[in-house]
């Protein structure tokens, strides 16, 4: 079929067809091999001119197997042929060890195409794709794979998928019926629909940056309000005779330093008494006694105001006061591991706020005043249940009940967002990360119990955050850049890559990109994606829904698979708006099929009705409501017209 090479720059050869052939089939993605006598150079065809086609150098057969890139090119007299069928799987993977069948290959009379799972899940992965694309069909039927897979037993797996919109409940709640040692958990903020398990995080488990992210702080001069906070809850939440001497000592220095600002005496007196609102102790409370000489006073009682607007007990309670101070606590730690509430954090606020005049310096009291208010609302708000944990556990222990619970071991857990903002999510979503990138790179035997976090809808967390904020953290880019030696893999999912953090995304090692077009998009993955040419970004424009490009570092070249539709499928097809407006049952249908022309849907009468549920326009020619949808009668020009 090809006469010759007559043309070889770095990347590619143009050869010329045989004057005698005719070109019958589709040359292009074909796959060709120049062979010379001390090496094996493999092609694919992406250019035809005529009777000239330009082949893509991708790679060298050594010993059976494939290397990608080309460091030697063919000479001009290399013999050029087709790739032969026993060849295949050198290109597309074999069914060995490690291997699992992601898809077919449309351009092999769909011959199986197999991914190298380790390649695949111990490095970070992503997939792309425009909504419609088949882009969570496709998530959904890579993730059956792997626990289809015969040659695989992922029992330890740890598969952590968050997931904004629920729509993967669907395709993985019979993970059990693949092996009855496979259980898969969904965790949710969604309590109406009463699905599968209630959303709920140890606030205590929460560190500075998390905190400062929960209160969305936006000033450095915002985080040692944070941190002193953060440290009396701690500090509140000891019990002990050490622990009571330190609080006490906390409430003598805030009531001195009260007592030594040119405030009037009744806001001193207000300013102490909020201080004994967020602690108390048994030395002070309103009712503690205060002995003096020969006499006893309440606490209280010594904030009485004389004539001259002063304390009528000052120098009682100073002295008292100042007695349970004690220098060595001023360097005192707290050790940490304390059960505590959302309650606790706001009166150790109010506590910071008070005892160090944060309210009283008008360039601070903004900042201080902002925490105030958020850490209030989010306790009085509906965010709070999220919070809301009767009993302490450690850090190992809530990220082992994760994963292990009730005598199950959950190889696939799903944590959903369906019924909080964005702003939340992504919090929460950072506070699990973070969690489990601390315990794994503490464990003793690196990387022994890996983590894959899955983020569908990627956009909505891994964010170039120092464009927006001043403050926080972005953990996704820590564990894309350190993760992976400790086993925390992360897996994007986007339809708008071009919203994601570069650094992430650099850091990413295999790519799985369904149809996107938008040009923003496309620019940014051709720049922004290691090794990816032109060739790459022009074949992922006309692929067909529920195909995708593969490559990178699971793959030998980069690959068009073809992936069968997952069975169950995900809850993510499009709204069937000719059976609604027809009135006909079920509101998602993912083959829906218009009426045609010559056989038109006959419309219900219109007629006034009663609103409700129940009231039901009857179909010409039955007897039974054929829509359970509410109607409502509105008049338009004298008339009644149902809706």
């Amino acid at each position: 079929m090809f006469e010759k090479i007559v043309y070889i720059s770095d990347k590619s050869a143009n050869i010329k067809v045989k004057e005698d052939v005719s070109i019958s089939v589709n040359l292009m993605n074909l796959h060709l091999l120049f062979e010379d006598k001390d090496k094996k150079i493999l092609g694919e065809i992406d250019d035809m001119d005529g009777k000239i086609v330009k082949a893509r150098f991708l790679g060298e057969i050594v010993n059976g197997r494939l290397m990608g890139g080309v460091l030697r090119k063919p000479s001009l007299d290399a013999k050029i042929r087709v790739i032969e069928k026993e060849e295949i799987p050198i290109v597309l993977g074999s069914a060995k060890p490690g291997f699992m069948p992601l898809g077919v290959s449309p351009f092999y009379n769909d011959h199986p195409v197999y991914l190298n799972v380790n390649s695949f899940f111990s490095n970070h992965f992503a997939i792309f794709g425009n909504s419609g694309a088949g882009k969570s069909c496709g998530v959904s039927r890579l993730i059956q794979n792997l626990f289809h897979d015969k040659g695989l037993f992922p029992y330890k797996s740890n598969i952590i998928m968050f997931d904004s919109s629920a729509e993967y409940y669907n395709a993985f709640r019979n993970l059990n019926s693949i092996n009855p040692n496979f259980n898969y958990r969904f965790i949710s903020t969604n309590e109406k629909e009463g699905i599968g398990e209630k959303l709920r995080v140890p606030i205590w488990l929460l560190n500075v940056d998390d905190l400062s992210l929960l209160l969305q702080i936006t000033n450095h001069s915002q985080i040692p309000i944070i941190e002193r906070m953060l440290k009396l809850s701690l500090i509140f939440s000891e019990d002990g005779e050490n622990a009571n001497d330190f609080k006490n000592h906390l409430i003598a220095k805030a009531i001195m330093s009260i007592l030594y600002t040119n405030e009037t005496s009744p806001n001193k007196r207000n300013e102490i008494f909020s201080i004994l609102e967020s602690c108390s102790t048994k030395e002070f409370s309103l009712e503690s006694p205060v002995q003096g000489i020969g006499y006893t006073r309440k606490f209280r009682e010594c904030f009485l105001i004389d004539s001259k607007g002063e304390f009528s007990e000052s120098v009682l309670l100073t002295e008292y006061v100042t007695s349970f101070i004690k220098e060595e606590f001023d360097s005192y730690e707290p050790k940490g591991g304390q059960f505590y509430t959302l309650d606790t954090l706001e009166k150790a606020l109010n506590f910071t706020l008070i005892s160090e005049g944060w309210l009283r310096n008008k360039n601070t009291y903004s900042d201080a005043v902002t925490i105030k208010v958020r850490l209030h609302a989010l306790i009085v708000g509906e965010y709070a249940k999220y919070f809301d944990v009767k009993d302490y556990v450690t850090q190992e222990q809530f990220l082992s009940s994760l994963i292990i619970s009730n005598g199950k071991k959950y190889q696939f857990v799903n944590i959903n967002f369906d019924d909080v903002d964005d702003w939340f999510a992504k919090v929460i979503t950072k506070v699990y990360s973070r969690l489990i990138f601390d315990f794994c790179k503490n464990l003793k035997d690196r990387a022994s119990i890996p983590f894959n976090l899955i983020l569908e809808e990627a956009h909505r967390y891994v964010q170039n955050d120092t464009d927006r904020f001043l403050l926080g953290y972005n953990i996704f880019e820590r564990i894309a850049k350190e993760g992976r030696k400790y086993g925390v893999l992360l897996g994007l999912i986007s339809q708008r890559p071009v919203e994601l953090s570069d650094t992430v995304i650099s850091q990413c090692s295999s790519f799985l990109i369904f149809k996107i077009n938008h040009p923003t998009d496309v620019d940014y993955i051709r720049k922004m994606v290691p090794n990816i040419s032109d060739e790459i970004v022009e074949k992922q424009k006309t692929l067909q829904s529920g195909t995708c490009l593969g490559f990178g570092m699971a793959f030998t070249i980069p690959l068009i698979v073809k992936l069968r539709m997952p069975e169950p499928e995900p809850r993510s097809g499009n709204c069937d708006v000719v059976n609604i407006w027809n009135g006909r049952a079920g509101s998602v249908n993912k083959t829906a099929t218009p009426a045609t022309p010559s056989q038109p849907v006959q419309q219900p009468i219109s007629q006034p009705v009663t609103p409700g549920f129940n009231s039901s326009p009857i179909m010409p020619g039955t007897s039974n409501p054929v829509a359970t949808q509410p109607m409502i009668t509105v008049p338009i020009k004298d008339s009644n017209a149902t809706i």
